[in-house]
């Protein structure tokens, strides 16, 4: 582990994004594009949070709903819900939210740990961090534990 110099700080930049009222924010360099709202197709036997894939410019992309995935109840007004194209692993996996808010700065020091008993919305394993933007609390996904290695396959398996 590479030991932090005193006075350096880093600064990255994340998306936000909209689940209700709360917001989160994923690394920039994990979205790949902001995509309006489309046609879903859906696909049969998927699990319950995939809501079934889009052609982007020639590419299936499964698309998971990150409401279902995190238990939340359905938003029925979906005018403003976006698709999130992320990159996970070596794949394209699209990410319903309610909306994206901005892309935002700020420095590695400015997010805390999530608490074990972090929100009752969403589990803990999900969260990188929280950080606090002006009188906003951000919270950061690790997108790379928002699906299992089981789930990922199985989103592979509709790309076929």
């Amino acid at each position: 582990m590479v030991a932090k110099k005193p006075g350096i700080r880093q600064e990255i930049q994340v998306v936000g994004f909209y689940l209700g009222e709360d917001e989160y924010a994923l690394f920039i360099h994990k979205v790949r594009e902001i995509y309006a709202m489309t046609e879903i197709r859906k696909v049969p036997k998927a699990p319950q949070f995939v809501e079934g894939v889009i052609n982007l410019r020639g590419t299936i992309v499964p698309i998971i709903d990150l409401r279902k995935r995190f238990d939340l109840a359905a938003n029925d007004s979906k005018q403003a819900a976006k698709i999130l194209i992320v990159e996970l692993g070596k794949n394209l996996v699209g990410m319903i939210v309610d909306n994206v808010s901005e892309v935002m700065r700020f420095y590695t020091d400015e997010i805390e740990k999530a608490p074990p008993m972090f929100s009752a919305n969403i589990s803990s394993q999900y969260v990188q961090g929280v950080a606090k933007l002006n009188d906003k609390l951000i919270i950061l996904l690790d997108i790379e534990k928002l699906l299992s290695f089981e789930e990922q396959s199985v989103l592979k398996s509709f790309k076929s």
